[in-house]
């Protein structure tokens, strides 16, 4: 069945809907993969190549990378037997290696995402065969595949992003966004290498990424309720892996016959890097969205600078002090909000340029 022509509108199943839904199903197999051995390297220690979060992230990025290498040979034959081809499976075909191809953009750069987390995983294959077991998750290339992840995730995105105009093109780009923006929060980690002493460069950068994408949604949906959709969706995932995580965890390290350590202390890693606050985030969003962009972005910002250290107080029982530091966070994430929403508004100005709105009017 040739999923990118043109064709009558008879078809139970929309166009695009099941390379779509493959490609984000690799995806959240992906983040399922990764709350998975995060939790594994805090509550076990090191790892081998061979696990099984590792296996889910591989499989994830399998599913999606066949899924985008089947539209895109499916795309060239339909180009080359000059068939039309419907831009709402991925947006516009664009000419690859000199016209050889003809892809999708959306399919063409969740494909390419897929691809580098090939190189890195055969990368981290020989890391594991050079220095035996894993005992961090950002080893060198570990931040290569979770790179990659991302722009497969970004991919996700723009994939429903196109087809924003149909129920499942709205609800594919809300789920969509929740993963990335979930996903994101393990790439903010990697500010920890930043020498800022006088302000916490992860709770700035975890603002700036939740910011973007809230706004990146809302604005490529262009209704109200966008954020607030994603907001609802990340609270979903959230919740589900503040139970899979350190569960998955404990039965994978039961059947392996290893110990937990002594100090595991049953709280989600990965889950815990979410601000629990995204929810009233998303709502003042919404409350303010005819101001201009900026205030809102820079009124988010600074509430998860405000309640990121009470959240670790709420689940750590962790001591908290509003000193100096506390408040150049507040200041710093207010000021990066404001250009997060900024920059969420022109990439979701851009996901709706993948496609013309009526061209996206098919049953």
């Amino acid at each position: 069945m040739d999923i990118t022509a043109v064709a009558p509108a008879t078809r139970s199943v929309p166009r695009g809907l099941v390379p779509a839904s493959l490609v984000l199903g690799g995806t959240l197999i992906s983040l399922i993969g990764l709350t998975w051995d995060i939790q594994w390297h805090s509550d076990v220690g090191p790892d081998t190549f061979f696990t099984l979060p590792h296996l889910f992230l591989y499989a994830g990025s399998a599913i999606s990378g066949l899924a985008s290498l089947v539209v895109v040979l499916m795309t060239t034959a339909a180009a080359k037997r000059d068939k039309d081809v419907d831009p709402i499976v991925g947006g516009r075909a664009v000419g690859v290696f000199g016209r050889t191809f003809a892809a999708p953009v959306g399919y063409l750069i969740s494909g390419t995402g897929a691809a580098l987390f090939l190189v890195y995983g055969l990368w981290d294959q020989w890391w594991h065969g050079l220095y035996g077991f894993d005992a961090v998750i950002d080893s060198p290339p570990h931040i290569g595949l979770l790179l990659s992840i991302s722009i497969t995730m970004v991919g996700a995105v723009m994939i429903f992003a196109v087809a924003r105009d149909q129920r499942w093109g709205t609800y594919g780009t809300v789920v969509g966004a929740a993963a990335l923006l979930v996903f994101s929060m393990v790439t903010s980690l990697g500010l920890r290498a930043v020498p800022a002493s006088f302000a916490n460069p992860v709770s700035v950068g975890t603002a700036f990424f939740s910011v973007m994408i809230l706004f990146m949604a809302a604005h490529a949906l262009s209704r109200r309720g966008g954020a607030l959709a994603v907001g609802l969706s990340v609270a979903v995932l959230q919740a589900v892996f503040w139970w899979f995580s350190p569960w998955a965890a404990e039965v994978y390290a039961n059947a392996s016959g290893l110990p937990l350590r002594d100090y595991t202390d049953g709280i989600p890693g990965m889950p815990n890097m979410i601000p629990m606050c995204l929810v009233i985030v998303a709502v003042a969003v919404e409350l303010l969205h005819k101001l201009p962009v900026w205030i809102p972005g820079a009124v988010g910002g600074a509430v998860i600078a405000v309640c990121a250290p009470l959240q670790r107080v709420l689940t750590y029982g962790a001591p908290f002090t509003a000193n100096a530091r506390y408040f150049a966070t507040i200041a710093l994430a207010a000021v990066f909000g404001a250009l997060a929403a900024l920059l969420g508004r022109r990439f979701g100005h851009m996901l709706r340029q993948l496609a013309p709105a009526k061209e996206n009017s098919h049953a």
